[in-house]
């Protein structure tokens, strides 16, 4: 079986998704017999590269709250983090393009280590105090996850590198009606989307595997291509 899952690295939800997806697989008897494929998916792709802004500024700016308001709605999302055993910094954190690491995770897949990159971006972005949108940063987790420098220099260096490769992962996603992050699709036959619990994603296989049709989930958050990414839902 085939997952594919569309993500950003800008999205809780997905680093929180990522994490219960992650479980409900280990749950699944047939885990070894998966292969997990991560695709591109930008919720602000007409940000301009190399602006940045801090993550609670832009929250209050975009949804009209105070700081701390949008410090309060971060840190309803960094529970539900928290609740997985994820580390999840409120303040501190940048907003910015991800194109660019979205090429860099093309290249760690050509070269059999993109989850060790996604992961690896994932938590310089969300637990620790490390900038995904500077290009030193890129490279030092690339090499962290294996690859090597000089390589991942020249992708960054050239940006037509693995763009196209991100172009159709967005495309796809457009023709599959992915319309928010995270997005799961089974063997190109069923999609789920958000951030759903643990024992979903493990029910899900199972269908998918048993050749069942797999049942729709109840809504769970999610970013939406706006950039909206919401507290847990009650």
């Amino acid at each position: 079986m085939r997952v594919e899952i569309w993500s950003d690295i800008a999205c809780p939800w997905c680093y929180i998704g990522k994490a219960r997806f992650t479980k409900g697989l280990a749950a699944f008897a047939h885990r070894d017999e998966v292969e997990v494929v991560f695709r591109s998916f930008e919720l602000d792709p007409n940000s301009a590269k190399g602006t940045v802004a801090p993550v609670l500024e832009m929250l209050a700016k975009k949804y009209g709250r105070t700081l701390e308001e949008a410090r309060g709605m971060e840190e309803h999302v960094a529970a539900s983090a928290r609740a997985e055993g994820l580390t999840y910094r409120t303040d501190g954190r940048d907003h910015g393009n991800t194109f660019d690491i979205h090429r860099l995770l093309h290249l760690a897949a050509a070269r059999g280590r993109q989850e060790e990159l996604l992961d690896l971006a994932y938590r310089a972005n969300f637990a620790q105090e490390r900038s995904v949108f500077d290009a030193e940063v890129l490279v030092a987790l690339a090499v962290e996850a294996g690859l090597d420098e000089a390589e991942a220099r020249t992708v960054l260096a050239d940006d037509t590198a693995y763009a196209a490769e991100v172009r159709a992962d967005e495309r796809e996603a457009a023709e599959l009606g992915a319309n928010a992050v995270p997005f799961f699709v089974l063997d190109r036959r069923y999609g789920i989307s958000g951030g759903q619990p643990a024992e979903v994603f493990t029910q899900a296989l199972e269908q998918a595997w048993a050749g069942r049709e797999v049942s729709e989930p109840a809504a769970a958050d999610a970013c939406d291509p706006a950039g909206a990414c919401p507290a847990p839902q009650a």
